[in-house]
This record gives structure tokens, C-alpha cells and sequence, in this order.
């Protein structure tokens, strides 16, 4: 399992890749190892792979419900986040990998085929399953790595790497429509937004802050974001700090008040009743009965 420190650090850092090759698998449970993983971005192509049950992946402000089997596809630079869906669990598989992986200084093959894919310039599916053109083609290729990865033999990331390269190939031929890159751009204005909140939650900001550094005006800031997320920035913001509020609660020993202060609520009371409304358990009884 990986903690939530690990989760987060893997999308900050290139070293969480194996000296051998920079692809990697981390297996994860939601809520078992952590509640959600709000939403954040990063410059590595994800895969996530549902194995158990079932929840919710949501990329560049769009839901999706997801089940055993589904895989999503999260090209860099995407928004995203992933949640419980009700009371279910799931268990699913981050599996990231460096782009620049397939570059080469001695053909144009990535330039030419690859690089406008990863910049998200082709028209792609974001959740790939049964029924899905190219469906079969993730999921053999994955499998395969999976077992693979599991051995770690010989040559074993030349293996993961040619199965990578038959994995693109496919997508690359199955889906050659170009697409208006302008939308994209819109919600790239929230990304500083997004990675400010995931590096300063525990610190207090404004809606005036966000805004300037969105390059908006205050009014159209927060009628952009909610259009983008489905929420207002406040309450994105609050759910942050809740969730890592739960973090704390679960695997740190200190008092709920110092948590509630660490994740940037100055209030107790206001702290514990937004915690409540979110978990339906106060803290104390969050850290006694944890969801499972």
C-alpha cells in the first residue's frame, strides 16, 4: 500500500521511478488507505486502473463513475482527482510513466506521432472500458506489465517499454481526430489555482488571491471555477483541508484542534461541523471508527 505522503510526492518528483525505467505501479484503496485524492495535476502520463469495487474519477471537471475493469487514461497536464462513490470501496492501480521515456535523438517518430498526443491535441476517450475502441489493447498491454513488473527479470524494462510503445501505437492509430485546444487553455488558467491549494492549504487565501493568480477578475474567477468544477472555490478549498484533515486524524497523534489549525481552519467549531457534514462523524469519532 502507499500512504497519502508518498501518493502525493510521486507526482512532484521523477525519482519515485525505478533507476531502470521510469514507469511505476502504485496500488491504492480508497477509503482504506485514504478517503479521495483531490484533484491535482502533473506532468506524467497516469493510468488508473480499477480492480475491485467502485468510485469516481474526475478529470478536467468531469465526473465519471468507474468500476472493476475501467481504466482511465490521464494525459500531463490534466486536472484530476479520485473519489468514494457512496459507501464503496475500490481498488485500483496508479501506473505512471515519464513520456520522454519514448524520445529519441535519432528518429522523429516521437516528435511526429507522440508528442501532439501527450499535448492533448487528439480527440481521446478519458475512461477506457469493455466496449471502448482500444479497450482490449490497454488492458492486454497493462496486464502484461503488471506481470512483468512483478518479477523484475533480466531485461525486464525493455519488455515494459516495447509493450508501452504496441500500447501507443494502437491509440495513436485508433484515434487521429484533432481537436480545438482552446477549452484546455480556459482550464489550464486554474492549474496555479489548483497546485497554490495543494501546497498552501494549511495557509489562509482569498478568493481576491486566487483570482490574480488565475489572471481573473475576482467576479469572473469564482463564475469560472464553479462552471469548471462544479463548486465554488471555497468549498473545493474547505474540502481540501477536510481531507486532509481525515489524514491526520487517522495517522497522526495529535489533538483535533492543532489538525483543524494545521489544515488552515481558524475556528474549531466551524472545523468540526464542516467535518461532520462531509463524514457524517465528528473528528472524535472519525478517529475511533474510521470508514473502511
Amino acid at each position: 500500500m502507499i500512504n497519502i505522503n508518498e501518493y502525493q510526492a510521486i507526482h512532484e518528483k521523477i525519482s519515485h521511478f525505478d533507476y531502470n525505467i521510469p514507469y511505476n505501479t502504485y496500488p491504492c484503496t480508497i477509503p482504506l488507505d485514504f478517503d479521495s485524492v483531490p484533484l491535482h495535476w502533473h506532468e506524467d502520463t497516469e493510468f488508473i486502473y480499477i480492480k475491485k469495487g467502485k468510485g469516481i474519477i474526475v478529470i478536467d471537471g468531469q465526473e465519471h463513475t468507474v468500476v472493476a475493469g475501467d481504466i482511465a487514461f490521464i494525459l500531463p497536464g490534466r486536472m484530476h482527482g479520485i473519489y468514494q462513490f457512496e459507501n464503496s470501496s475500490m481498488e485500483y492501480e496508479n501506473i505512471l510513466f515519464d513520456t520522454k521515456m519514448f524520445s529519441s535523438t535519432t528518429d522523429d517518430f516521437y516528435d511526429t506521432f507522440l508528442l501532439p498526443f501527450f499535448e492533448n491535441t487528439v480527440e481521446i476517450p478519458h475512461i477506457f472500458r469493455r466496449g471502448v475502441t482500444g479497450y482490449e489493447s490497454i488492458k492486454k498491454y497493462l496486464d502484461a506489465n503488471d506481470n512483468i513488473s512483478s518479477h523484475r527479470e533480466g531485461a525486464w524494462g525493455l519488455a515494459i517499454k516495447g509493450n508501452m510503445y504496441l500500447l501507443l501505437f494502437n491509440l495513436v492509430t485508433l484515434y487521429e481526430t484533432k481537436i480545438d485546444i482552446a477549452e484546455n487553455k480556459r482550464i489550464d488558467k486554474l492549474k496555479p489555482v489548483i497546485k497554490y491549494v495543494e501546497l498552501n492549504y494549511s495557509k489562509q487565501m482569498t478568493v481576491a488571491e486566487m483570482a490574480k493568480l488565475a489572471g481573473f477578475s475576482e467576479s469572473h474567477f469564482m463564475r469560472f471555477f464553479k462552471d469548471v468544477f462544479g463548486v465554488s472555490f471555497i468549498t473545493y478549498l474547505n474540502d481540501y483541508r477536510l481531507s486532509m484533515a481525515a489524514r491526520l486524524l487517522l495517522s497522526t497523534e495529535e489533538n483535533i484542534l492543532t489538525i483543524s489549525q494545521q489544515v488552515g481552519f481558524e475556528n474549531l467549531s466551524h472545523f468540526n461541523r464542516c467535518f461532520k457534514k462531509k463524514y457524517n462523524k465528528t473528528p472524535r469519532e472519525y478517529m475511533k471508527a474510521p470508514a473502511k
